[in-house]
């Protein structure tokens, strides 16, 4: 199809989300059956939900090497197919920068309409992004981000700074519940090299910090359950007790419970981070020292679907005063406890 402009009005109401199961390896259509039936799925409202011209798009992500990753790719699949306007087609994952853009070149050379990409690294991948935007395909850049706004038409990601800040506010009300006025504090955090991890535990101190509270014990992982299990191991060795305990990932966090539960600890209470279904099912069960996960979901995968498919027809959000669909779309990390854990069931995945 030819492309329309950038610029043209529009009118989209961005909906719910997708979720299935599997890694997406070659191209699809929306006819193709998916690996899971998805469910929650979002077809517009409104104009948008009844098929427009026919839009290919491109996408690209990291390996699916672990659960969050995978259900991005899940995600973004699932909702392609729910539309019959959209054809999709993507690359298989890789951890490696220099694949990842040649991946993208081919895209780019094969002429798909509108481009979804999840970088293995934003910096490295900035220049390939920009090539496509010079190329008049449309990028939607998710989660993380390109060094230059230029490089990207419309971003999508998690808020890691309130992420870690809702984290801290959870823990703080808890341990006033609990009559604890120096409540000892440890945190499991991710790779401390990464920006994000950096904006997590800048928030979760923070939050603390208001409450008069701050954090006693820290380690970084790797985002792996073994390195979860192992730098948790070292954590429980150097405080003899503990009253709350955040962790950053929710795939990390099944070895972060296995340390808990092969040092026979119980007498805090931990937080988890991303929303998978396992921490979900420990929430909702009541037995388990998890009390809350702080969502970063990876459902923001379906709703940059959604955009590029959007952008590809030319049409924008709706109940907006502006033309156009915005820079920039934050999604917002909810605490889920066992309050409100049936309204996010749909969003969890699988560790």
């Amino acid at each position: 199809m030819s492309r329309q402009p950038l610029f043209a009005r529009r009118r989209f109401l961005l909906g719910g989300t997708a979720l299935g199961a599997g890694v997406v390896l070659s191209a699809c259509t929306s006819n193709d059956a998916a690996q899971e039936a998805p469910r929650n799925v979002s077809v517009g409202a409104g104009d948008n939900a009844e098929p427009g011209p026919e839009v290919t798009i491109g996408f690209s992500a990291p390996a699916a090497d672990h659960g969050w990753m995978a259900a991005m790719t899940a995600y973004a699949r699932s909702q392609a197919e729910a539309f019959e306007d959209v054809t999709f087609t993507a690359t298989e994952g890789t951890n490696d920068s220099s694949q990842q853009i040649a991946q993208i070149e081919t895209l780019i050379n094969d002429g798909v309409d509108v481009l979804v990409i999840l970088p293995h690294d934003g910096a490295q991948l900035t220049a390939v992004g920009q090539q496509a935007m010079d190329a008049g395909i449309p990028v939607v850049n998710v989660d993380r981000v390109f060094d230059s706004p230029l490089a990207y038409r419309c971003w999508i990601g998690g808020d890691n700074y309130r992420m870690g800040v809702n984290a801290g506010d959870y823990i703080a009300e808890q341990m006033r519940e609990q009559g604890k006025d120096d409540p000892v504090i440890a945190e499991v955090a991710g790779i401390d090299s990464l920006p994000l991890t950096q904006e997590r535990s800048q928030g979760f101190a923070d939050a603390l910090a208001r409450h008069g509270f701050e954090v006693s014990h820290r380690v970084a992982a790797e985002f792996t359950v073994e390195s979860g299990e192992r730098q948790t191991s070292n954590l429980l060795q150097s405080a003899s007790s503990l009253d709350a305990l955040w962790n950053h990932d929710d795939d990390q966090g099944i070895g972060v419970l296995a340390a808990i539960e092969n040092a026979g600890r119980d007498e805090f209470i931990m937080v988890g981070g991303a929303g998978s279904l396992d921490m979900m099912d420990r929430i909702e069960s009541g037995e388990s020292v998890v009390k809350a996960t702080v969502l970063y979901s990876p459902s923001m995968c379906a709703s940059a679907i959604s955009l590029a498919r959007l952008l590809g027809q030319a049409k924008g959000l709706g109940d907006m005063a502006e033309h156009e669909i915005p820079a920039s779309i934050t999604t917002y990390s909810a605490v889920v406890t066992s309050d409100n854990v049936a309204e996010y069931r749909d969003v969890g995945f699988a560790s």
